[in-house]
């Protein structure tokens, strides 16, 4: 009998391996959890096995609506067809932030064949933080000291460079400015600590659910800026959704409780002779309006109640 016919030292393997692998049973409960799935979402081998992924929310996917640990989830697929299935994740880490994921899954079989569950590798896909990160035109003076993300100098000097790609190359690219309503109520209730945890969350998130070729940057005390190169127009409104709807579900922990602030976008598409200062204030524009209509729908419903 040779020493590998031992099922402890296979399941050593596997929970050892430095990519990101899961494996599940029928019932969605995490089997085996590898060193790089730790490595990669924050969640230790014991906090997660014995549990269900889909209770956890350690990943879902980037359809709207719909949760990844469903029948359209890699893992579900390849239980229900009995063929690798795979697709792009996002990884939610004990942190608080979202992390892109190539997910791979296969179906495991008994010595039947009969299909008992699926195991996953996963493996983080390269996003705009890294890109921000390796260039070498932003220093630490470009970096927002709070949100680790560029600053309003530098972002602006991104913005340029696009607005001159599409001069010169014809790149077309989208704007978005998203800002972070009550920002300034939620820091006079749990002080400046808690808040910037919740903006580093949101950064951190945000940068994750951009490729490389995109740009975010922190314009203002409650507002964020992304750059979406190479985004025609007929392009952003599944962008702009998954961004919203990957930061609605944004919180922190303070003090044994879970917060939140509800975010407002607005998008502007780059057009030929645009300016820095044109584009924000499109945005800008846009944002108010939301706020004044929302203002507006507000009262109207405590008029209609009182």
């Amino acid at each position: 009998m040779s020493c590998f016919d031992d099922l402890e030292i296979w399941r050593g393997i596997l929970e050892g391996l430095p990519t990101g692998l899961c494996v599940v049973d029928l019932q969605k409960k995490i089997v085996i959890w590898s060193t790089g799935a730790e490595r990669l979402t924050g969640h230790l081998r014991h906090e997660v096995v014995g549990h269900s992924c889909i209770s956890e929310t350690l990943l879902h996917c980037d359809q709207p609506g719909c949760e990844f640990c469903n029948e359209q989830c890699p893992a579900a697929s390849a239980i229900k067809t009995a063929q690798p299935s795979e697709g792009i994740a996002w990884l939610h880490h004990k942190a608080g932030h979202e992390i892109p994921v190539r997910v791979q899954a296969v179906p495991v079989h008994n010595q039947h064949g009969s299909i008992i569950g699926a195991v996953e590798t996963f493996d983080e896909i390269q996003t705009a933080r890294a890109k921000q990160q390796e260039s070498p035109t932003q220093s630490d003076a470009g970096i927002d000291s709070i949100t680790g993300i560029g600053s309003r100098s530098v972002t602006e000097m991104y913005l340029q460079q696009a607005l001159l790609s599409l001069k010169e190359e014809s790149v077309p690219f989208c704007l978005l400015l998203l800002r972070v309503e009550g920002l300034r109520q939620f820091r006079a209730s749990f002080g400046p600590d808690a808040t910037a945890s919740l903006l580093r969350t949101m950064a951190r998130t945000l940068e994750g659910s951009l490729w490389t070729s995109d740009y975010v940057g922190r314009w203002s005390d409650d507002q964020f800026l992304v750059i979406l190169s190479g985004c025609a127009e007929e392009a952003l409104p599944p962008v702009r959704e998954r961004i919203r709807r990957t930061l609605a579900g944004e919180s922190i922990e303070w003090w044994g409780e879970r917060h939140s602030l509800p975010i407002s976008l607005a998008e502007a598409i780059a057009q030929s002779g645009d300016t820095v200062d044109a584009m924000v204030l499109r945005a800008q524009q846009y944002l108010n309006s939301v706020s004044t209509s929302h203002a507006r729908a507000s009262a109207a419903a405590g008029s209609s109640g009182s």
